[in-house]
């Protein structure tokens, strides 16, 4: 198909025969957080575990056709437990996803929710992370790594100074292991590249929404993933978050959600944003950009 699209809209309707009508390799970067298996019932319906593959791949085929050649497509996504163990649905949609589209699986990162809720089960601990998938059409992509760069930490003033020559540049383990470390590298840096963890609590805010995730997840993939001026895609925006992150880091955005209520809601959310003067507005978006936490 050749349609076309706005930029910076919602758009309140099914994300599949949206997608279907808008041009091939059009948007720079996607970020979303799917309906989990048999959650959101009384919002999506739910979808059972055993039919969730099925249901996720023809969606995932229009991503991959939007997509442009050097994006990326960050899926946030986690296992149900059924009967006492973790179901596959997950696992199996990720291998579909490279065999039958193509998708190259580049890394998987780790959203430790700081305020997870407290819980006892007989077999397991409550949930304390969500899977952050990365995909990509092609072995280069757009990375901008310094864009998230985070303080080395007061530690390294002192453990640092105490090293000798040979420990700032040995390459092996005195233990011999195998595991060892250029401590070279870290040496008189103020900043160094995160981890793959990412340690943010749960959106505390009443969104109307039954599974909002906050601000600064998308965000820091839009830093990462993405230049200022790109197109941020979010099929299942729910109340707007990812809009809102891609805003303030100086993106366009588009958003698909089926439920109008969440769409009105999204909607008054960034109407929130666009009525600030711009000196407040700019303001706002320096603080988002040159945050390093």
């Amino acid at each position: 198909m050749s349609g076309t699209f706005k930029l910076d809209t919602i758009i309140n309707g099914d994300a599949l025969e949206i997608l279907k009508t808008w041009p091939k390799e059009s948007v720079d970067l996607i970020i979303t957080s799917p309906p989990y298996a048999d959650s959101r019932k009384k919002s999506y319906g739910g979808i059972r575990p055993d039919n969730y593959v099925e249901w996720f791949l023809p969606i995932s085929m229009q991503l991959f056709r939007v997509l442009k050649r050097n994006g990326s497509f960050i899926l946030n996504i986690k296992e149900k437990v059924v009967n006492g163990e973790r179901h596959t649905y997950v696992l199996d949609l990720i291998l579909a996803m490279r065999r039958r589209h193509g998708w190259r699986w580049v890394e998987e990162y780790c959203w430790h929710k700081k305020n997870c809720y407290p819980g006892k089960w007989s077999n397991r601990f409550r949930d304390a992370w969500e899977r952050c998938l990365h995909f990509t059409k092609n072995p280069k992509f757009k990375m901008n790594q310094e864009a998230v760069m985070i303080p080395v930490g007061e530690w390294s003033n002192k453990r640092l100074s105490k090293l000798s020559e040979r420990d700032k540049t040995r390459d092996e383990s005195r233990a011999g292991s195998g595991f060892g470390k250029n401590i070279s590298h870290w040496v008189g840096r103020e900043y160094v590249y995160p981890t793959n963890v990412l340690h943010l609590a749960t959106e505390c805010s009443n969104r109307n929404h039954s599974a909002a995730f906050p601000e600064k997840l998308p965000e820091w993939f839009i830093q990462l993933f993405s230049d200022p001026g790109d197109i941020v895609l979010d099929p299942f925006i729910g109340s707007g978050t990812t809009a809102i992150a891609a805003k303030r880091c100086t993106r366009h955005y588009i958003g698909i959600e089926i439920v109008s209520e969440y769409c009105s809601i999204a909607e008054k959310r960034l109407q929130s944003i666009n009525s600030m003067n711009d000196l407040d507005y700019q303001e706002e978006l320096w603080n988002h950009q040159n945050l390093r936490t």
